[in-house]
């Protein structure tokens, strides 16, 4: 049933299990039922209405945190291939590593965090696995998706290790599960990271670029884009602009997830891993950009803050769904009997214990999507203002 690895790699055959044992498949790997779960869970789907930089309903075109995870995919299917790692557990991190966010992108986590913090404060990448260890409440014999070992392992470390005091979200599941969190995660997991900064180096500069925050000679000047457009106008003089910044982008797209795969090949081959246990006792990555195009992209990343992330008109728009979420939080804290019936049973368990019952607050206020929040803080808050 199951493909051939490279050594380095994690193989579906020798996966650790899950918390709560179950048959596994006939016809699907562990892994592959993993992100099965995941694009059916609820939190998965909320995602195609939840910001990546621009508000959702800011323009049909612009990428959600769903499309952002889709093109992440993309890529990290593609270096995991080529590195003969297991695209199905690469696949399981992208899918999964968003399902954190609040509305409002970072935003709304800076807001959340700030809130939260007389409760033990609030991280997305933590929040990830509170959804898919708890939240998501659909199966008969336990809450969460009762995911693979090797998938949580690598939703939680996808970063790097985990140390010093942990988000109170990761804390509750790795004393019931241990994940090792100190140290590093599998190569699959080291993919779905450098993924993700392939895909929204790229896709930013798309946004930015459609939403006027920048033009085509501003980026030229980039290093790796400028490269970029001057060989699609080399190749296709008098290319309209549309076409000629696409291909440019997609030029650019297509040097990173090179780059990553270059020179993770050099880096497994000098580091002499054998294991995916090896790869974990490294002590540093094995996946990376070069220092070359690293110190390039860091240059394109200081422009996008400037010129995008911090965009006056960003910066107005990131004013307003931040109050958004600073009035539904304390509401939702002071009139609990306001969340929906079905999280009655967890709220009276939380009776009398503030932080328990913010903790179930921050839960239903960070699951909104960005219209949901707008309109709950319309119906709840403005209509309360009104009323008055």
């Amino acid at each position: 049933m199951y493909r051939s690895y490279a050594p380095y790699a994690s193989d579906p055959a020798r996966a650790r299990g899950r918390l709560y044992p179950e048959e596994e498949s006939s016809f699907r790997s562990p892994f592959q039922r993993d992100r099965d779960r995941i694009i059916h869970a609820s939190a998965f789907r909320r995602l195609k209405h939840k910001t990546q930089v621009f508000v959702e309903h800011e323009g049909d075109n612009y990428r959600t945190r769903l499309t952002h995870s889709i093109e992440v995919g993309q890529g990290a299917r593609t270096i995991a291939g080529a590195l003969g790692l297991n695209q199905e557990l690469t696949e399981v991190v992208v899918l999964a590593h968003d399902l954190g966010h609040t509305p409002f992108g970072h935003t709304g986590e800076d807001a959340m965090h700030v809130l939260m913090a007389p409760y033990g404060g609030f991280d997305h990448n933590a929040q990830a696995i509170r959804i898919v260890t708890a939240l998501e409440q659909h199966y008969a014999e336990f809450d969460g998706l009762n995911l693979t070992w090797e998938s949580l392992e690598a939703i939680a470390k996808h970063n790097g290790p985990v140390t010093g005091t942990l988000p109170y979200a990761l804390e509750e599941y790795n004393a019931r599960h241990d994940l090792e969190l100190h140290t590093h995660a599998s190569a699959e997991a080291q993919v779905a990271a450098l993924a993700d900064d392939v895909a929204y180096n790229n896709h930013d500069l798309h946004d930015g670029l459609r939403a006027g925050l920048f033009g085509d000679d501003d980026i030229a000047e980039l290093p790796v884009i400028g490269r970029a457009y001057a060989e699609v106008d080399r190749l296709y003089p008098g290319l309209g602009a549309n076409r000629r910044r696409h291909e440019a982008l997609r030029r650019v797209f297509g040097v990173m997830v090179g780059d990553v795969i270059d020179t993770a090949r050099a880096s497994i081959a000098d580091s002499g891993v054998q294991s995916v246990e090896e790869v974990r006792a490294l002590g540093r990555p094995v996946v990376q950009f070069s220092s070359g195009l690293w110190a390039e992209l860091k240059e394109i990343r200081a422009f996008l803050f400037t010129r995008m992330y911090r965009a006056p008109s960003v910066m107005v728009k990131r004013a307003e769904v931040a109050k958004v979420v600073e009035a539904l939080f304390p509401y939702y804290l002071q009139n609990p009997g306001e969340l929906p019936a079905r999280w009655e049973a967890r709220i009276a368990a939380a009776s009398g214990d503030e932080t328990a019952l913010a903790r179930i607050v921050s839960d239903y206020v960070a699951g909104m999507t960005d219209r949901f929040a707008l309109q709950e803080h319309q119906r709840l808050i403005r209509g309360l203002e009104v009323g008055q």
